[in-house]
């Protein structure tokens, strides 16, 4: 048919522990990135439906500011083979801080949360310019967010899309019983992208505040990790004048 949509996106929400106040406000986003750019999106909360038949619809699954252990065996083994199968994945946010027992996902997500500092403007570059929606930003830019820490690579060769310069803002974290941080060094990586297992994995720590997603900047970056999660395609190379 002339008018299908091009790929078929589940926004997945559920939390078991923080609830992000930008959470509306993030689903907001992803709808109107449907309408924009003609994809389909299904937004839910249900675990039940992350079943094998479910799933076959779809191109891509969008965990959006997930938290806490949200899936039970069999539903992770449903994504598992989802992702097996040659489909993508995107984490937004606190997907990061989102099953921590379960192994797999933590490769799928190529970083685990660690901690953060309170929320507070900092200087981000680019690191990699050719992946699809970074068009908008400065090679550096200032953008107010919640600066997470993150755990060692949970996998190799992640592909690094944005990082945060530490010298611009105040690293250091402490939330009691021993549970402190200091940033992460020279090198503070904010959003990836890799392949894995069969699939496609895309993830950016930015997102935490409800304005970020009124922000057609942040709205774009979505939008390339969410295209590039659905078909696999990446940005051609110039062509030679």
């Amino acid at each position: 048919m002339s008018n299908a949509k091009q790929f078929k996106a589940l926004l997945f929400t559920k939390t078991a522990g923080w609830h992000h106040e930008s959470l509306l406000e993030g689903v907001t986003a992803v709808r109107e990135l449907a309408d924009k750019h003609h994809f389909e999106v299904e937004w839910h909360e249900d675990s039940t439906r992350i079943n094998d038949e479910n799933l076959a619809q779809f191109q891509v699954i969008i965990f959006l500011s997930t938290t806490g252990n949200i899936l039970n065996d069999e539903q992770r083994a449903s994504m598992e083979k989802f992702i097996q199968s040659g489909k993508g994945f995107v984490g937004i946010h606190s997907a990061s801080d989102t099953e921590y027992n379960w192994d797999w996902y933590g490769k799928l997500i190529g970083r685990r949360f660690k901690i953060h500092p309170l929320v507070q403007s900092a200087e981000v570059s680019i690191v990699d310019r050719e992946f699809y929606g970074l068009e908008l930003f400065s090679d550096t830019f200032l953008w107010t967010d919640e600066w997470y820490d993150f755990e060692p690579e949970t996998v190799p060769n992640l592909n690094y899309l944005l990082t945060v310069d530490e010298r611009s803002y105040d690293t250091h974290s402490d939330w009691g019983d021993n549970k402190t941080g200091n940033g992460m060094g020279q090198f503070h990586p904010l959003a990836w992208y890799h392949q894995f297992d069969g699939g496609r994995s895309f993830y950016t720590a930015l997102g935490h505040l409800p304005a970020a997603y009124l922000d057609k900047r942040f709205q774009e970056h979505l939008y390339g990790g969410i295209y590039w999660a659905a078909t696999g395609k990446k940005p051609l190379a110039p062509l030679d004048k």
